[in-house]
Order: C-alpha cells, then sequence, then structure tokens
C-alpha cells in the first residue's frame, strides 16, 4: 500500500513538473505578453520561437525537453527496482504538459517534454526519430510535418528493436498524443495554411 501510495505520489508530482507553463512564462516576464493571444494560440516553443525568435524558441525549447527528462531520471533513481515508474512519471510529464492544469487545460502539443522522456528511457530509439525530425524540417520547414514524422520513426524503431512490451506501449501512447494535438495542424495542411518556420 506503502509502495502504491509513493507510486501515485511520483506521478503527480510528474504532471505538475510537465504542467510548467515555461512558454507562457518566458513570453510573460519578457515581453508582458499572453501567448495565448498570439500566433496559434499555443504556450510551447514552435509558436514561441514564430512570434519573439529564435532565443525564446529555444529557451522554452530546452526547458520543456527537461520537463520530460527530470522526472524519469529521478524516479529511477529514486526506485530502480521498479522499472515500469519511471514509464508512468513520463507519460504523467507528458500529459501535463499537453492539458496544462495551470493555464485551464491549454498545453502544448507534446513534442519536446516527449523528447526528454525518450531521451532519458529510450536514447537509442530517440536518436532515430530525432534523425527523421531533423531532416523532415529541413526539408519542409514545418515543425508539424516534422513532429508527426518523427513520432512514426520512434514507433517504428521501438517495434523493430527488441524493446519490452510497455516501451513499446510508452511509445505508441506518446505518439496517438502528439498526433492528437496536430488535428489543428492537419486541417490547416490540407488548407494549405500552415506556416513555416525560420531555421535560421
Amino acid at each position: 500500500m506503502e509502495l502504491i501510495a509513493l507510486g501515485l505520489f511520483a506521478m503527480a508530482l510528474s504532471y505538475l513538473i510537465g504542467a510548467i507553463p515555461f512558454g507562457f512564462l518566458i513570453v510573460k516576464l519578457m515581453y508582458r505578453q499572453d501567448i495565448r493571444q498570439l500566433g496559434s494560440g499555443n504556450p510551447g516553443a514552435t509558436n514561441v520561437w514564430r512570434c519573439f525568435g529564435k532565443w525564446p524558441g529555444i529557451s522554452t525549447l530546452l526547458l520543456d525537453l527537461l520537463k520530460g527528462i527530470i522526472p524519469v531520471l529521478a524516479v529511477n533513481k529514486i526506485f530502480p527496482q521498479y522499472e515500469i515508474l519511471p514509464i508512468f512519471c513520463g507519460l504523467a510529464a507528458i500529459t501535463g504538459h499537453n492539458w496544462n492544469i495551470f493555464l485551464r487545460g491549454k498545453g502544448g502539443k507534446g513534442v519536446a517534454t516527449s523528447a526528454g522522456v525518450f531521451l532519458a528511457l529510450m536514447p537509442r530509439e530517440f536518436g532515430i526519430a530525432l534523425i527523421v525530425f531533423l531532416a523532415v524540417l529541413l526539408i519542409s520547414r514545418r515543425v508539424s510535418i516534422s513532429s508527426i514524422c518523427g513520432a512514426v520513426a520512434l514507433v517504428t524503431s521501438v517495434c523493430l528493436f527488441p524493446e519490452r512490451y510497455y516501451f513499446r506501449l510508452l511509445a505508441i501512447v506518446a505518439s496517438l498524443m502528439i498526433l492528437l494535438k496536430h488535428i489543428p495542424n492537419f486541417r490547416r495542411l490540407l488548407k494549405g495554411e500552415e506556416p513555416k518556420v525560420k531555421i535560421s
């Protein structure tokens, strides 16, 4: 019973870490504006980059990445005997980012935070997904297409390599959440209205 309580506490804390709205905070503190009222209205790194430039965008990206890395590594360090707990905590962090309690349910698309989780848990598969993401980004200049392709590459690589079933399940669930959050982008792509991002 005590172990279950500790596990639930770790997941709740992971959710709260994932819910820290770094993009919102950076824009509010630096520019006195609400990122939810600008661009796509998304508080994630891509919209911050489009609206305020490279360095605020990169700062948001790195901080959102850490939101996925820290809970997984911390739980793995504290409870090394429970291999499945970091997976649940990683999923909780992604959920916190996507459906943010501090922003009344408004969150990002979960790409950076998911990347942090998989960097900590499955660096090989993360590396493959990252290469695909960057290659598609250089060609298309659209983060949405790159994120979708990266998610597909992640699931494919996890299924090809001999990973445990719950690692595969995490990859599938996280990728489905990314696809779900990109539904508005799908619609804009079909209409030819999806904006490009400046790399340099």
